[in-house]
């Protein structure tokens, strides 16, 4: 339930039946059967042979290749979103490792395909990918392409992809599995991950330093499983990344990503020259307002002192999400609407269920799902914003089909970081009261700066971690320091870390299973600071519905092209150090506002 002052509004579950009516549905049967026909029927086709194919059965073999993509697709994000709605339940984790080990053995019989596109020679691939009939799939192989450097043979190839299931995704899977189980005590409570974390932003500080301490000690007890899991996996990824060939540990996100290594070093060295000027300065001001010379690590997100938090049910959080996407798009808030009106959300808090928050794009033939845990916060409506951002763009990039519906990272969080902007605004634009708009002003500078510095002090944690355990297995407390040094720098010397706090990294996700992941929330905050700067020049133009056609065009591309292209029709170069600087200057903005209030 959440609530805003007395009212209770009952918080939306998701339907999962546009995949399945149940795991032991005959139709999941069906498809399954129908699937292992299609891929036995796909190799039986085309093994060995599609070097030797003309255009335009190449084009008829990708669309087949899309089609059974799709279908496996679709039978994988049922299962994964059934787990994630409930991690505690033996028999749905059973069917989520059993239809795991069926997908990874299905497509393994279509790993030929992929492998024998990249052997192409390049003059053949040239012509082919001028053919007509490969104007819609050509930039799927021309991305796939890239990444023949760094392709093995086919018996490697095959082997690494069928263990997949028995390694890497067994410790992820245990990881997911222990967190879940986790139970923290604050008075006498006993708290899941999600509703712990909600008490670090408790008005009461002994509540918020109860919760910290909480976390603290009890991924303290645990350290040493979240520490054999981060070795494991580090090592598996520095053995495959050597074979293959990446020069870094971060290499081989960037190219999945589609951005130059040295673009990914321009953002996180410009973020970490402006941790002074950003969070240094921040929390220096916060500490002031909360009369102290120096702020404990559970007190950075603590609301602004004797201003009373809102609060919102879903029903008012939906209202003002839409209302937001509406006026700046109809047809985003349209498309925003249907997530409520057909139950493509979860967002109720019960036991089992994953932390956090996600979007799952699933497969264009079905619609994305999204997953909150919506407990009435101002925060909690930024996150609802969020994940709608990126349910829309997953909708708006289906039209593109299974094999470029898919958004590179660094593009992934343009329309949910958008989407919170949006949102932002129009919540400080109702607020009358002077110290609530000072609080949400606030509370947005902090969201901007976890998103930004935060994430990018997080990518420098896996940066050292990755780089130390090539000389060996990293300790307990080895990790603990790296998290500590990272995080000091880019906190500074207004947030005292005490020792407990050195165990935190341990529950961040994204360090498991999607390794370097983070950078591209930064990506996307500045991206959208730069874009919406873009926006507010065409609205004083009185151009905002070209501006709103060009953004469509750009979210409706899914993976058609690269950043750069991507940028170029709103004058923006993320090659360049001053884009960065940039869409940081926006947060520095905000906190002279700040300043000046103060």
């Amino acid at each position: 339930m959440a609530t805003a002052g007395t009212k209770k509004i009952s918080l939306p579950t998701w339907n999962l039946g546009d995949f399945y009516d149940g795991y032991n549905s005959p139709k999941l049967t069906q498809d399954l059967k129908r699937a292992s026909a299609q891929v036995t029927k796909f190799a039986k086709a085309y093994a060995g042979k599609v070097d030797t194919l003309a255009a335009p059965a190449f084009a008829k073999s990708l669309a087949e290749y899309e089609a059974i993509q799709d279908l496996l697709g679709k039978i994988g994000s049922y299962a994964q979103l059934l787990y994630a709605a409930d991690m505690s339940r033996p028999e749905i984790g059973q069917f989520y490792q059993n239809t795991q080990e069926t997908l990874t053995t299905l497509s393994s019989q279509l790993l030929f395909f992929t492998l024998s596109i990249n052997k192409i020679s390049d003059a053949k691939a040239k012509k082919l990918l001028a053919a007509k009939e490969l104007a819609h799939y050509a930039p799927w192989v021309r991305e796939l392409r890239a990444l023949k450097p760094y392709q093995l043979s086919d018996e490697l190839e095959k082997m690494l992809h069928e263990k997949y299931v028995a390694g890497r995704a067994a410790w992820s899977r245990h990881y997911d599995e222990t967190v879940s189980d986790l139970r923290f005590p604050v008075g006498k409570n006993m708290l899941s991950m999600e509703e712990v974390l909600h008490l670090m932003s408790d008005p009461k500080e002994e509540v918020r330093k109860e919760a910290a301490l909480s976390i603290g000690a009890v991924l303290g007890k645990h350290i040493k499983t979240f520490s054999l899991i981060t070795n494991t996996l580090a090592k598996d990824k520095e053995i495959e990344d050597s074979w293959r060939g990446f020069k870094k540990p971060i290499s081989s996100r960037n190219i999945a990503n589609q951005v130059e290594d040295e673009v990914v070093s321009a953002l996180m060295s410009t973020v970490r020259k402006n941790y002074a000027p950003l969070t240094h300065r921040y929390y220096k001001l916060k500490a002031k307002w909360l009369g102290k010379k120096q702020l404990a690590y559970w007190d950075r997100a603590a609301p602004l002192p004797k201003v009373p938090e809102r609060s919102y049910n879903w029903n008012e959080a939906k209202e003002l999400v839409l209302s937001s996407y509406t006026a700046f798009s109809p047809e985003l808030g349209k498309l925003g609407s249907r997530f409520f009106e057909k139950n493509w959300i979860d967002a109720a808090i019960r036991p089992g269920k994953a932390p956090g928050a996600f979007a799952h794009p699933t497969v264009p033939s079905v619609h994305p799902y999204l997953l909150v845990n919506f407990q009435g916060k101002a925060r909690d409506v930024m996150t609802l914003a969020h994940e709608l951002g990126h349910g829309v763009h997953q909708v708006l990039a289906g039209k593109q089909g299974a094999l470029l519906a898919d958004t590179p990272l660094t593009l992934a969080e343009t329309a949910s970081v958008f989407g919170e902007q949006l949102t932002f605004r129009e919540m400080l634009r109702r607020e009358s009261n002077t110290d609530r708009r000072k609080s949400i002003l606030a509370g947005k500078v902090e969201d901007m700066l976890a998103t930004v510095v935060r994430q990018v002090a997080m990518c420098e944690f896996e940066v050292r971690v990755h780089d130390e355990r090539k000389k060996g297995e990293l300790t307990s407390e080895r990790l603990g320091q790296i998290w500590v040094d990272v995080q000091s720098e880019a906190l500074g010397p207004q947030v005292k870390l005490t020792p407990e706090y050195r165990h935190f990294w341990a529950y961040i996700p994204h360090f498991i299973h999607t390794p370097f992941y983070v950078y591209a929330y930064a990506f996307g905050d500045c991206l959208v600071n730069s874009l919406y700067s873009a926006y507010e020049k065409e609205q004083k133009k009185g151009n905002a519905r070209g501006f709103e056609k060009k953004y469509l065009t750009m979210l409706s591309s899914g993976g058609r092209y690269r950043h750069k292209e991507l940028l170029a029709p709103f004058g923006l170069d993320a090659g360049k150090s001053s884009f960065w600087q940039g869409g940081l200057d926006v947060i520095a903005g905000f906190i002279d506002e700040l300043e000046e209030m103060a």
